[in-house]
């Protein structure tokens, strides 16, 4: 009967990972990977201009990137499942608000209720649930979690759009919102009866030993005052600031470079549908490769990976060749991504350890959203400088591969800061 018991406490994990699985397909899917599909369809309803309405993603970024640096001190206090609700809670107000908008400053309000739902139901929260929850193949269960954003994403726009576009109702992006507030509602329900704040205190210390050594670790790590006096603490930060920075900028504009170099519409779609399904495929993928391999060698080849598929985008052309080099940008910047996403999680756990975790990964997560806020600004005022986006995607290979070097003293400073603290121990 005890053996019993115990084994459905371990499997509750899975539960856990479930639930956090919905609740980034549903949030991320329906609340801000499908954000794009409303611009058109707002802006020309209520007569306002694409940059006015744009700044509601300032509003949210920056909630996010404040937010996140009281993270660590947030869960502290309150514990995951609250800040989860309170996540849901803002995201329906998010979502009910721009339902009923008449001028761009009750959207801006919207996109501060958005900043928050998002710092406290997506990648940052899923990193403190799953690094709670699971002790050992820890980075693979992340990656399939937060894949989930592109399954979702797919759904979406699936559903979405032919309730924004509806013929004859120039309003139907208020019904769409209104849709995605009452999910919102449903999930949030499941999502919190399902989680729990800890898992049993068993588990805390659960240790799995196999004849192979796993490369992913989980270590005790070292407290947050005294990771602030490391000089590789900054650096990391300031690796992380970057590659928001440029991915995000360079992202943000790959549609808009594909269609001034001549390419149909049709092909740019099926280039950012393969880029859709080939990001739910590398996020699962880099989880995997850093159990098995372990920090360096998963984290070098996506920065190497970013400089790569960079240097292609600015050189696609119309020509068939230039086909390729679109479609090979499309697919393999998917495998660069997750640096932005399920990689953070995986920085702030294996360089501090678990000591001081959620704090930095709050802070980390806070970078990089702030590189967001700051990227699509100065990639087109690169474009309004000198006409095409050349001047920023070749800044761009340039820093993420001075990122990549300086990543490398910073993952060999923390292995020997982890190799000290084991000797020490012993």
């Amino acid at each position: 009967m005890k053996n019993t018991k115990t084994g459905e406490k371990i499997n509750y994990r899975w539960v856990i990972a479930a639930v956090s699985f919905l609740m980034v397909f549903t949030v991320l899917g329906f609340c801000s990977s499908s954000k794009s599909l409303y611009i058109s369809a707002v802006t020309e309803a209520l007569g306002i201009s694409r940059s006015a309405f744009s700044v509601n993603d300032s509003c949210r970024f920056i909630t996010t990137a404040i937010i996140n640096i009281f993270f660590g001190a947030l869960v502290a206090r309150f514990g995951t499942k609250k800040l989860i609700g309170a996540g849901f809670l803002c995201l329906i107000i998010s979502s009910v608000l721009y339902s009923v908008a008449e001028n761009v400053f009750v959207f801006y309000i919207g996109g501060v209720f958005l900043g928050l739902g998002l710092a406290w139901t997506t990648t940052t929260m899923v990193g403190a649930v799953i690094g709670r929850w699971f002790k050992e193949k820890r980075g693979t269960v992340m990656g399939a979690v937060l894949a989930s954003n592109g399954l979702g994403a797919a759904l979406a726009m699936q559903i979405l759009s032919p309730i924004i576009y509806e013929e004859g109702n120039p309003f139907g992006y208020r019904n769409a919102y209104r849709i995605v507030a009452v999910l919102l509602s449903v999930v949030a329900i499941l999502v919190l009866i399902f989680m729990k704040d800890a898992p049993p205190e068993e588990n805390k210390t659960e240790t799995v030993h196999s004849g192979k050594k796993k490369r992913g670790r989980v270590w005790v790590g070292i407290p947050y005052t005294d990771a602030v006096k490391k000089a590789y603490f900054y650096a990391a930060l300031t690796c992380i600031f970057l590659t928001g920075l440029v991915l995000q900028g360079i992202t943000g504009i790959s549609a808009p470079l594909l269609r001034d170099v001549g390419l149909d519409e049709t092909y740019v779609a099926t280039v950012l549908s393969a880029h859709s399904l080939a990001l739910t495929a590398f996020k699962f993928l880099v989880g995997f490769l850093y159990d098995k391999v372990g920090l360096r060698k998963t984290a070098t080849p996506c920065f190497i990976m970013a400089a790569v598929v960079m240097f292609c985008l600015a050189n696609v052309t119309a020509s068939p060749m230039g086909k390729v080099l679109a479609m090979f940008y499309g697919v393999f910047s998917s495998f660069a991504l997750p640096l932005e996403t399920i990689m953070l999680p995986i920085f702030a756990g294996d360089l501090f350890g678990e000591k001081s975790y959620n704090k930095i990964l709050g802070l980390f997560v806070s970078f990089n959203t702030a590189g967001y806020a700051l990227g699509s600004p100065i990639t087109n005022l690169c474009y309004d400088l000198t006409g095409n986006y050349n001047l920023a995607i070749y800044t761009g290979c340039g820093l993420i591969l001075i990122v990549c070097v300086i990543m490398q003293f910073v993952i060999t400073a923390a292995n020997s800061e982890h190799a000290r603290i084991e000797q020490a121990q012993i």
